[in-house]
C-alpha cells in the first residue's frame, strides 16, 4: 500500500503504525536494534529543502537495518526530462520504499499509482501524513491516549490540513483558528466529517485556546508562497495570531519546526516549560520507522 493522506490508514492500522513506533522507540532507549529492512533500500526524492524529514527517514532506515538512498532535484529527472510514472517505474526495480518530498501533490499520486513498491508523501503543497504521525504519536505519550483538546491557531496550511484529518480518525477534539481567507479548504473538513467529525472552526485565537490542552501552530508563509510573505504577514499580526507567553497560558505548545521566530511564535514560548516541539521533533523518527515495518510487513 501507499501512504499518500493520512486518512489511506484506517483507525486500526494507524494505531498498530504508532504501536509499532512505540516499541521501536523504547527498543532504541534500551539500545536494541531492530532488522525490519535488513538488506531493504529506501529511496528518498527531495524536491524541497529539509532537516526533520531528510535526517529522521535515513536515521530510521539505518536503525531498522536498511540504506537510505537522497535522491536531490539535481540527481534524478523527475518530472523535468523523465515522466514521473518513468521515474516509479524505474526506482520500483532498484528500491523497496520510495518517500517523496515534492511541491505537487499530483506527483505523489502519480508516483504510487506506477511503482511497485510502497510511496509515502514525505510532504507535498497539499499534505504532510508523517508530521501528523508524529503529532499524534507525541500526544497519545502525553495524554495516554487522545482525550485531549488541540488548538491549531495559525495558517490552514497543510500541515494543518493532515492534522485536521488525523484528528477525526482517532477521535481527537479539535478547534482550528485561522484568519478570515486562510483556513482549511472544505473538501478536507467534509473529509473529516466522513471519518468522524470536523474540527470546530473560528476565526479568534484566544477563543480556540480556551479550554484547550495543547496549542499548535506553524509558519504562516509556507515554502513556495514567498510572492505572498508580507500580505501574509500582515494578515496573521494584525488578527492576533502570534503565539506568546500570554496566550499559550498553561498548554503544551507544538510546532512541527522549522520556527520562524519571532513571526507565528515567540522566543519565549518556544523555549518555555510548556513548548514540546523537541519531542514532537524527534518522533518524527520513532513514527516514521513504524510506518516503514508497517509498510514493509
Amino acid at each position: 500500500m501507499n501512504f499518500l493522506n493520512i486518512d489511506d490508514l484506517t483507525r486500526e492500522e494507524l494505531d498498530d503504525v504508532l504501536t509499532r513506533a512505540t516499541d521501536l522507540k523504547e527498543r532504541t532507549a534500551r539500545g536494541k536494534t531492530a532488522e525490519a529492512m535488513d538488506g531493504k533500500t529506501l529511496g528518498m526524492i527531495f524536491e524541497k529543502p529539509s532537516t526533520r524529514t531528510r535526517v529522521s527517514f535515513e536515521t530510521g532506515a539505518t536503525q531498522l537495518g536498511g540504506h537510505a538512498i537522497f535522491l536531490g532535484p539535481d540527481d534524478i529527472h523527475l518530472g523535468h526530462g523523465e515522466p514521473v510514472r518513468d521515474t516509479a517505474r524505474a526506482l520500483s526495480r532498484y528500491v523497496d520504499v520510495i518517500m517523496a518530498r515534492v511541491f505537487d501533490h499530483t506527483d505523489v499520486v502519480e508516483l504510487g499509482e506506477y511503482a511497485t513498491v510502497p510511496v509515502v508523501n514525505g510532504l507535498t503543497d497539499d499534505a504532510h501524513p508523517c508530521q501528523t504521525l508524529a503529532d499524534l504519536l507525541t500526544i497519545r505519550e502525553r495524554f495516554d491516549g487522545f482525550d485531549a483538546r488541540v488548538a491549531w491557531v495559525g495558517d490552514g496550511n497543510n500541515v494543518c490540513q493532515s492534522f485536521v484529518l488525523g484528528a477525526a480518525l482517532v477521535g481527537l477534539d479539535l478547534v482550528v483558528a485561522t484568519p478570515e481567507g486562510y483556513g482549511v479548504d472544505d473538501a478536507v473538513l467534509n473529509r473529516a466529517a466522513e471519518l468522524g467529525s470536523a474540527p470546530e472552526v473560528v476565526t479568534d485565537p484566544e477563543a480556540a485556546v480556551d479550554g484547550a490542552d495543547v496549542l499548535y501552530t506553524d509558519v504562516w508563509v509556507s515554502m513556495g508562497e514567498e510572492s505572498e510573505r508580507a500580505e501574509k504577514l500582515d494578515a496573521f499580526s494584525r488578527a492576533g495570531f502570534q503565539v506568546t507567553e500570554d496566550l499559550l497560558n498553561d498548554q503544551l505548545l507544538m510546532h512541527c519546526l522549522p520556527a520562524h521566530r519571532g513571526e507565528e511564535v515567540t522566543d519565549a514560548a518556544l523555549e518555555s516549560d510548556n513548548s514540546i516541539v523537541w519531542d514532537q521533533a524527534e518522533n518524527r523518527l520513532h513514527a516514521q520507522k513504524g510506518l516503514l515495518t508497517y509498510l514493509l510487513a
